[in-house]
């Protein structure tokens, strides 16, 4: 009886989260302030430059905290808008401190969105969601080094973080594992990027956000040798 009534709901939940994105699609296409709207926001991320995003964040004025908020949700949905635009302007609009945890609670709600659309809704709308090549590259990875890649991911500026909290939600992986996996892979370099960002101009910006990106490959480079050493270690297991 548990069971039957668990399956009602979880088919209650799905017709709910199908709904919010066909009739978000659909305002898309209907609705032109919406439609203007979005695209301005994809453009706005297209262009690279923090201070068009925070620009566009201030015009909201009381609401400006909000409208980040939700901007962070959305372009951890919609995969693989980059987030760090986002922690910059907030740390030039709200102070670093303020940024810092504006921008931590923001994306952690945007990865548990992101656990559960595919936890619930399955591999397709994951897919449609970010690219199937994508979900394909990270699955087997992630399956092995699922918490290893939660910390790397959230230290590369260019990666999408998003398509691994997609990933997540298709594997085993337990909801609280990836919650504070996610969390505690955020945090530092959520207050990095806010800490700098309110310093960041011109050539500083360049500079620092290359400073990051090294950072981020050498981590990335440790973690691949790992994986190739495990490989090996594997290999010469199973020729035993």
């Amino acid at each position: 009886m548990e069971e039957v009534k668990s399956r009602k709901n979880n088919v209650y939940v799905k017709l709910a989260i199908m709904s919010l994105i066909i009739i978000s699609i659909g305002s898309y296409f209907v609705i032109p302030s919406v439609k203007t709207t979005f695209d301005n926001i994809v453009f706005m991320f297209k262009s690279g430059d923090f201070t068009v995003v925070g620009e566009f964040i201030k015009s909201y004025g009381p609401y400006a905290m909000a409208i980040s908020f939700m901007l962070m949700i959305l372009q951890s949905i919609a995969a693989p808008l980059p987030a760090f635009l986002i922690t910059f302007a907030n740390a030039n609009l709200f102070g670093w401190w303020q940024g810092a945890i504006l921008s931590w609670t923001s994306a952690m709600a945007g990865a548990v969105v992101c656990f559960f659309i595919a936890r619930i809704l399955g591999r397709d709308i994951a897919v449609k969601m970010t690219s199937r090549k994508g979900i394909e590259q990270v699955d087997q990875f992630f399956t092995k080094y699922g918490k290893q890649s939660i910390l790397i991911a959230r230290l590369l500026p260019f990666m999408s973080f998003d398509l691994i909290s997609y990933a997540a939600g298709l594997t085993g992986m337990g909801f609280m594992g990836f919650f504070i996996a996610t969390g505690i892979g955020q945090l530092p370099a959520t207050i990095v990027y806010s800490y700098v960002g309110g310093m960041l101009t011109g050539g500083a910006k360049l500079l620092v956000t290359g400073l990051l990106i090294l950072f981020a490959l050498t981590t990335l480079i440790f973690l691949m040798k790992q994986v190739y050493n495990d490989r090996q270690k594997k290999k010469l297991f199973n020729e035993k």
